[in-house]
């Protein structure tokens, strides 16, 4: 069922809710009170007119208490390179950061840095780390000017002449929060003195640098003032903000991974302001049109190693670190701002699936980019254009030079997601919205202080209970999310089952609550499998909110560091090449749920998950990876293997490093695809794998710029070559060449000649239509028809024109 179709309405779900074969239910009470009833206000800071109301209000840093595995989490976080990034990293340095002494350089990387810090320190109550938070927060406010300008004097004029705004986002992020824990009254002046700074502007700077596509940021802390001090001026600035920078309304003006990752929400956070839904739509449009095309694996992230590339949406490009936080972010925002479960449910997929393998396990080191299939985490350069970066990105290390960003930015993503994990409502209630041992100390109904504590091993069970306590009886309503795979919730309070309100996504319980009320949520979990029918027909394999991946054996290797702050490429020690045999009608069917001795304390390791599916596959002897260790893209499923059955594990995706999460499906007969490895006589800026990915498309021209190419740039003149190997022997009668050739633009033409070859029994290359014409025409296939033989490997051979370099498009088999 589509999450939309159940999750639609608000309705009562007594049946839905109550669990099977229950005879007396427990009625959730409506408040006795109608004239309490009627006052409902929040306790919180609200949306002041003419901004639209938000369902949902972010509770004071410090109202949550993680506990459990996110707790963990943070405890390895406040030893790890967060917690001790002035260890490592020069930008911290206050002697020399324009942060603290304005005449010095200073950009993104100390704000990235503190933004994490000071609620790593909130949530965790660290005194060691709210201590560094306050020094940090009082160096940064002594920087203020009288025009309201703070921080490096440089940025003044270091874009285009103008002020470059972009490194303060995070700044003004980690001010917000420091007043909302501290109460500091020298906060509220200095966001009014920059805003105001920045009112001063001319709309273009909001055109400009990377905080264009970014400016969704300042527009919320616009808003945060405004709802403290009800200046107008503030939301006129919103507008020119909104007018003036990236348009994410009507088109995708970036591609860039973290831009949009922040920048996709800007319309919907101005549609608050403007008060029309067409602001939401613009956010969702721009949401969809990126996952439909770059996110069609599990994990909740798309392929952006840098950008997005047409064509490159493969389960092995990856997504930066920064961009897994920061889209989190953009969830959590949404969540509130719309009221809709949907985001709490990519928040977490992305938290669950993807977060912890950014990192290694003792959070010492992160990497610049992960991907759903990566079976080799290295060191070294990929220099054929296999990822938008050639710098290595992949090992984990510190980084604090070569990844730069993301070890400032990743302490952000843990701590923000234990501040979500409850929120308070505007009708002066509490939502549970994103799961997990913790308790949470708020205001409720008539003002009564509550708190709830809330026990799980949630996502590793599928039982959530809760515990009220509260120094008298208290009237407000209780949200509790349904997770989008969730189809039959239960609730029981005292043991028996209770009515509850369907509101969308949520349960509700609007009652009465007592001291030691107790309630148990129960959300019932399945093993499924998707298929992903815009990447070759893959499967992923999910249980609950969990996707799993296979169980690769990991050789850690330390390459590079210290003692305190290693650096470690990771390889695989066992075969990962494999799809799955699954049962065609059924294939949940196929795979078992294991609980191991673990507990869920420490869950993200291949000896600390309390899960497993045991599952069935063949090798795949095709699926291999290039020369430079990069795994090759998936071709289509089923594919053809005549292996034997092996069993395998699969354990959840975020306890492995090395990762293959989007599976082909194996078949024997019938449709099943032979699967090719693609080499070539040289690779230099382009991969010969671009073949594999363009396997099913239709170039536009011969100068398509839409889709991967393979060249043998910059080799000119010379006779170079192309091939197809198989694992086992394959009937081939014909094929098509599509001719790279870049006239005009470049030093690419079609070859002055080629051949087709074919493999034969005794290992020797023999001639395939040796007599037919091979065709160079530009801007189609060029077809070839020949007596079918059976091979193990064919080859395309070009004569490349003198003072020329040659490539191709697309290369196609046939029977």
């Amino acid at each position: 069922m589509e999450r939309r179709t159940f999750l639609t309405g608000s309705v009562s779900v007594a049946g839905a809710a109550t669990l099977a074969g229950a005879t007396t239910p427990a009625h959730a009470a409506t408040p006795s009170d109608p004239a309490a009833s009627a006052a409902r206000r929040p306790h919180y800071t609200a949306n002041r007119a003419p901004l639209r109301q938000e369902p949902f209000l972010r509770l004071p840093p410090g109202s949550i208490t993680p506990k459990g595995w996110l707790r963990t989490q943070l405890d390895l976080q406040l030893d790890g390179l967060s917690g001790r990034m002035p260890e490592v990293s020069d930008y911290l340095d206050d002697r020399t950061s324009g942060w603290s002494v304005p005449a010095n350089d200073g950009w993104e990387e100390l704000p990235y840095w503190l933004r994490g810090f000071g609620d790593l320190g909130y949530v965790t109550q660290d005194s060691r780390v709210l201590e560094l938070t306050r020094a940090w927060i009082d160096r940064i406010l002594a920087t203020r000017q009288s025009d309201g300008f703070f921080g490096p004097a440089r940025l003044r004029t270091s874009l285009n002449g103008g002020p470059d705004f972009w490194p303060h986002m995070p700044v003004l992020d980690a001010l917000r929060t420091w007043h909302e824990y501290s109460g500091d009254d020298r906060v509220v002046p200095t966001l009014t003195g920059w805003l105001k700074y920045l009112h001063t502007q001319p709309g273009t700077l909001f055109g400009q640098g990377w905080g264009a596509a970014r400016v969704g940021d300042t527009i919320d802390t616009a808003y945060w003032v405004y709802n403290r001090t009800g200046d107008d001026w503030l939301l006129d600035l919103v507008r020119t903000m909104h007018t003036h920078s990236a348009d994410y309304t009507h088109t995708i003006p970036t591609w860039h991974n973290v831009n949009l990752a922040q920048g996709f929400r800007e319309p919907a956070q101005y549609g608050v302001l403007a008060g029309d839904d067409s602001f939401l739509a613009a956010t969702h449009r721009v949401y969809d049109t990126v996952m439909n095309t770059y996110g069609q694996f599990p994990g909740g992230g798309f392929a952006a190693d840098e950008n997005a590339r047409p064509g490159w949406h493969d389960p092995r490009q990856g997504f930066e670190t920064c961009g897994i936080v920061e889209f989190m972010h953009s969830h959590q925002l949404l969540a509130r701002i719309t009221g809709d479960t949907v985001w709490a449910d990519r928040c977490e997929d992305l938290a669950l699936n993807m977060l912890p393998a950014a990192f290694d396990p003792l959070q010492k080191g992160t990497h610049y980019v992960t991907a759903a299939n990566g079976v080799q985490l290295d060191n070294v350069a990929k220099s054929h254009g296999q990822f938008n970066n050639s710098f290595a990105m992949q090992a984990y290390m510190p980084g604090i030079h070569q990844y730069r960003c993301c070890p400032h930015n990743y302490g952000m993503g843990w701590p923000y997601y234990a501040e979500e994990m409850w929120l308070a409502s505007l009708d002066g209630g509490l939502c549970a919205s994103l799961y997990g041992e913790s308790s949470v100390r708020a205001k409720v109904g008539d003002g009564t202080t509550v708190t709830v504590t809330e026990r799980t091993e949630y996502p590793f069970d599928d039982t959530v209970a809760f515990e009220v306590s509260t120094p008298r009886p208290v009237s407000f309503p209780l949200r509790l999310r349904v997770p989008g795979w969730c189809r039959q919730p239960s609730v029981r309070l005292a043991g028996r089952p209770v009515d509850v309100r369907r509101e969308g996504g949520h349960l509700v319980l609007d009652r009465r609550w007592h001291d030691g009320d107790r309630i148990v949520l129960h959300l019932p979990t399945e093993t499924t499998v998707r298929t992903w029918g815009a990447n070759e027909d893959s499967v992923s394999v999910h249980h609950g909110p969990l996707a799993y991946s296979l169980r690769i054996e990991e050789q850690w290797q330390r390459s590079g560091g210290s003692d305190a702050w290693p650096e470690y490429e990771v390889r695989p020690g066992s075969p990962w090449n494999y799809a799955l045999e699954l049962d065609r009608r059924d294939p949940a069917r196929s795979l078992a749920v294991e609980r191991t001795r673990a507990r869920a304390a420490d869950p993200f390791t291949h000896e600390g998950t309390p899960l497993r599916i045991r599952a069935r596959g063949r090798r795949l002897p095709g699926w291999t990876t290039d020369e430079q260790n990069v795994l090759a893209p998936l071709q289509p499923s089923p594919a053809h293997t005549t292996q034997p059955i092996e069993q395998l594990t699969l354990i959840p995706a975020a306890a492995a490093r090395l990762r293959i999460t989007a599976f082909p499906t194996a078949a024997t007969s019938g449709t099943a695809r032979a699967w090719a490895a693609v080499t070539a006589s040289f690779s230099g800026v382009d991969s010969p794998q671009a073949l594999l990915m363009n396997a099913s498309l239709e170039p536009s021209g011969s100068y398509d710029q839409s889709v991967p190419r393979f060249t043998w740039w910059d080799r000119t003149g010379t006779e170079e070559w192309i091939r197809y190997d198989y694992a086992e022997p394959v009937r081939v009668g014909a094929v098509s060449v599509y001719w790279y050739d870049d006239t005009g633009h470049g030093a690419c033409r079609v070859p002055e000649s080629w051949r087709l070859e074919y493999r034969a029994a005794d290992g020797s290359w023999r001639p395939a239509a040796e007599d037919a014409d091979h065709g160079t025409a530009v801007d189609r296939f060029n077809q070839l028809s020949f007596p079918a033989v059976t091979t193990t490997a064919l080859r395309v051979t070009a004569q490349l024109k003198t003072g020329f370099s040659g490539g191709l498009l697309a290369w196609r088999t046939g029977p």
